[in-house]
């Protein structure tokens, strides 16, 4: 009754998360509504006002037009009307006077003023021949307008035409080494769409996308096919959201629904707290440091006399970069045991990690360990330990241990170790993470979780995580699986 109450209870806790996060979608989606109206009312008004403004400068443009024909006409019409009104008053004038002359009754007289009038006649012939036809009409119709088609255009103003949303299909996506492909299609034909847009985040739920809690989408746009792939991924969350838009020339559809992927994998940092003084230790990196433990352990010492007369001991301060670390924490390894472990247990599943050397460094060893490996313990050295061992120091050696028995590896140091743990099928195997070529692999059975341990004196180690195991490592565990008769030695709990 207890176990189904439980589940009762896990069951409405469940669903009323579901319908909160519902509920903020809902929400978030109406707040989008009316900010998104009204930056589309705000586009609206400022396209119209483009037109307006459009139709006033042409307005003006056209206005001008007919005040410059009226002027150019008015102006010939006013210089032919002076032209004739000069021409008109010189043959008024010689109309009288010859008039007058008509009565004269000396004939010198008469002569005098028939020779000045014929004088003055020849002198006006320019005049007399004027032309009497206007040189401008007074038609104005090759001004005027007709915007029938246009209005007609006008009123065919419209929304601009949206794309469909597109549909992803999750059967055709895929999740490997790293990389995610996203498959979509349209579910109605449309040759107009030049393009679609793929957005993508990280998240930890699965589901429909959280409003709340969420990392901002990132954008891919310009794509031209129906299928992407983001490749090089760190998988740091367990989910992966996406969502795409198809866009024609002009604006972009609406969303499809968005589809969550998993995208599990293993991620843990170097445990700064734990690790041994001499090595300096950030999130993924460690250094040797020869410094690191000088005049720490006088310090000790005294702290821990402090502490048995009854006086506390204050919290030891930060050694080189590292953080502050609770007194006593970083006695977890001592001597010769330049060891630093993971922060994060393995306790079932496959998991995948990739460690780099600097290129001058002298000794580092790469694997697991119980949590129980001792505080002076080195890594192979004991039965609760696995891993392989570089030196470069005096002489060049390669090889794999546990149990403190080795053996010689007859390959190359790679540039970068992958590591990989099954831990249900009690197998670790080390790879060239270039590639992907099988170094060594152990064969044991894990009775305890394991964490990733890190050896390393005279140098320094950068590690990856937030790595699948990648399809070739998974295709050579099921070859080697596959194999019969495997050759083995330390203890039956290795194999190469």
């Amino acid at each position: 009754a207890g176990e189904a109450l439980q589940r009762i209870i896990s069951t409405l806790a469940n669903k009323n998360d579901e319908i909160q996060n519902f509920i903020d979608t809902l929400n978030h989606t109406l707040k989008g509504v009316q900010e998104n109206s009204s930056n589309i009312l705000s586009e609206l008004d400022e396209e119209f006002d483009s037109l307006y403004s459009i139709l006033d400068e042409v307005k003006e443009s056209m206005i001008n037009c007919i005040k410059q024909e009226q002027a150019r006409k008015s102006q010939e019409l006013q210089s032919q009307i002076s032209q004739c009104n000069n021409a008109l008053e010189n043959s008024e004038e010689l109309l009288e006077f010859a008039t007058r002359s008509l009565d004269i009754k000396e004939p010198e007289e008469f002569s005098k003023a028939a020779r000045q009038i014929k004088d003055r006649y020849v002198t006006m012939a320019s005049a007399f021949r004027l032309s009497l036809k206007p040189k401008v009409s007074d038609n104005m119709t090759h001004l005027m307008v007709d915007f029938s088609q246009e209005r007609q255009m006008l009123q065919t103003l419209k929304f601009l035409p949206v794309p469909k949303a597109p549909e992803i299909d999750p059967v055709e996506c895929l999740v490997a080494d790293n990389s995610v492909t996203v498959a979509w299609r349209m579910l109605e034909e449309d040759n107009k769409i030049d393009h679609f847009i793929l957005e993508h985040r990280k998240t930890n739920f699965d589901g429909l996308p959280r409003v709340k809690d969420e990392r901002c989408w990132e954008i891919i746009d310009n794509i031209k096919g129906t299928e992407y792939t983001l490749s090089g991924l760190k998988f740091d969350s367990k989910y992966m959201n996406f969502r795409v838009r198809a866009c024609n020339k002009a604006v972009a559809g609406e969303y499809s629904d968005p589809v969550t992927l998993e995208t599990k994998a293993l991620n843990f940092n170097l445990d700064n707290s734990s690790s041994h003084l001499n090595l300096k230790v950030e999130d993924t990196c460690v250094e040797w440091d020869p410094t690191g433990g000088k005049g720490q352990e006088s310090k000790m010492k005294g702290k821990e006399n402090k502490g048995r007369s009854g006086t506390p001991s204050p919290k030891r301060t930060s050694v080189g970069s590292r953080p502050p670390a609770v007194r006593g924490s970083r006695d977890r390894f001592t001597g010769e045991s330049y060891t630093v472990l993971g922060d994060t247990a393995i306790e079932s599943g496959q998991h995948y990690w990739e460690v780099k050397a600097q290129k001058d460094c002298k000794s580092y060893s790469v694997g697991v360990a119980y949590k129980t490996l001792g505080k002076f313990d080195q890594l192979g050295k004991t039965n609760t330990s696995w891993c392989i061992h570089v030196n470069n120091w005096l002489q060049n050696t390669f090889a794999a241990k546990h149990n403190n028995k080795v053996k010689a590896l007859d390959v190359t140091v790679p540039e970068k170790i992958g590591v990989f743990c099954d831990f249900d099928g009690g197998q670790l195997s080390f790879y060239d993470a270039n590639s992907k070529q099988l170094l060594y692999s152990f064969k044991t059975k894990f009775t305890q979780p394991v964490l990733p341990g890190f050896m390393v004196w005279c140098g320094g180690l950068s590690l990856s995580t937030g790595m699948q195991v990648p399809s070739a490592v998974r295709t050579l565990q099921k070859s080697e699986n596959g194999m019969t008769g495997s050759a083995s030695s330390l203890n039956n709990v290795v194999t190469q």
